[in-house]
């Protein structure tokens, strides 16, 4: 059985990039820079403009009274200019006159009913923004190996820009196996329980980044997976099935992926998902996941959210990672890594971390309450009380 970082290496190793396409900057929340580098197109203010609404003014005048010959506001294509003596009034994010050098804000005024205005103090800040004081035109600005955020989009649009380059996102076959599956809601026969996988990992796949393109369930029939993963190799950039990757009579995805294309590996050292299925359908990298839905969830988390990272060009798992302590015991398999469960929540001492529930591989009720999973390494047969692990947050901490 391969260690986690070695199955991760070589998952890795397989991707390559999606295309770059230009998308407009309103469309690109959550979407991932083909290029991180992007370069001004003007001055970020392109004009000095007020800080504050008040008074533009020569400061050299201030403490007085000067005579109010206009107005400046935002947006305006005009504005009077400032002579000796005089003041304009302004709003904040209006150009500055020219001949003003400062504003006064409106509480430092006293307006007079001769149509002037008392300055009370002399200007101990211009309130002044000057032209590029945030970016200068041509000034190539980095932005972070992470999807576009709020911020960041916000900046690009200071910029000058109307459209960037962006990743396609990934297009992701999920194909959920077994006879036993039926539709979520739908009323269940002897021997039946309902699809968990193929709407878990289809939203998966949407918070990594990728487009789910969600197959038909199929039955324990070899020649229906064989032709739904053919298929999905024509369409689809990666493709994810669950279910039929352990050594039952009736687990036909792991010959599937090697029919159609090549096994790398199928057994790893982690705790739940030991049977998961790597390698390739056509050209298309293709993992097999094992079919209880924990499992499924843990080792798409471990394994799947990197690889659509990758393709996207972005390192790791973008997960938070943070050392939380260990409340109670949790037993586990002394010889492989274990991702329990946990609920984390925040102290004035650091991170601490109890089970969310059942450990076991189908046991969702501990998966759906968890907002982390804590990492106890090889070598312990349970997690030590007390001990401080590695928590991966997947939810929010309350």
């Amino acid at each position: 059985m391969l260690s986690v970082e070695e199955a991760l290496q070589r998952i890795r190793g397989i991707a390559r990039l999606t295309e770059a396409e230009a998308v407009p900057v309103e469309a690109c929340a959550g979407r991932t820079l083909a290029d991180r580098l992007i370069t001004a197109t003007l001055d970020v203010p392109p004009f000095a403009n007020s800080a504050m609404d008040g008074y533009a003014v020569r400061a050299s005048e201030t403490p007085g009274q000067l005579r109010v010959v206009g107005e400046a506001v935002a947006g305006a294509r005009s504005v009077p200019p400032v002579g000796i003596g005089e003041a304009v009034r302004i709003m904040t994010g209006a150009p500055l006159p020219d001949g003003a050098d400062a504003v006064v804000p409106v509480e430092g005024t006293t307006d007079l009913p001769d149509g002037s205005v008392r300055l009370l103090a002399a200007v101990p800040d211009q309130h002044v923004r000057v032209a590029g004081h945030d970016t200068r035109r041509g000034e190539r600005v980095e932005l972070p190996a992470a999807p576009l955020t709020p911020g960041s989009l916000a900046l690009l649009t200071s910029l000058g820009l109307g459209e960037v380059t962006v990743r396609r996102h990934p297009r992701v076959a999920i194909l959920s196996t077994g006879d036993e599956l039926v539709a979520p809601g739908a009323p269940l026969g002897p021997g039946q329980i309902h699809d968990a996988n193929t709407a878990s990992l289809a939203a998966s796949v949407l918070e990594a980044g990728g487009v789910p393109l969600v197959l038909p369930r199929a039955p324990d029939d070899p020649a229906t997976i064989d032709a739904l993963l053919h298929r999905a190799a024509a369409e689809a950039d990666l493709l994810v099935a669950s279910g039929g990757v352990s050594m039952g009579r009736t687990d036909h995805v792991r010959d599937a992926i090697r029919r159609l294309g090549a096994i790398d590996f199928w057994r790893i050292r982690v705790q739940p998902g030991k049977p998961l299925a790597f390698g390739t359908v056509g050209a298309r990298p293709a993992l097999g996941l094992p079919g209880n839905p924990v499992s499924a969830l843990v080792t798409f988390e471990l394994f799947v959210r990197p690889l659509i990272r990758a393709m996207l060009g972005l390192p790791g798992d973008g997960r938070l990672h943070l050392a939380a302590r260990l409340e109670g015991p949790i037993p586990k398999d002394p010889d492989r890594r274990a991702y329990v469960r946990v609920v984390l929540r925040g102290e004035a001492a650091g991170f601490s971390a109890r089970s969310a529930g059942g450990q076991g591989s189908a046991q969702l009720r501990g998966m759906g309450q968890a907002n982390a999973l804590l990492v106890i390494p090889e070598g312990e047969p349970a997690g030590v009380v007390g001990a401080t692990y590695d928590a991966i947050v997947i939810g929010e901490i309350g």
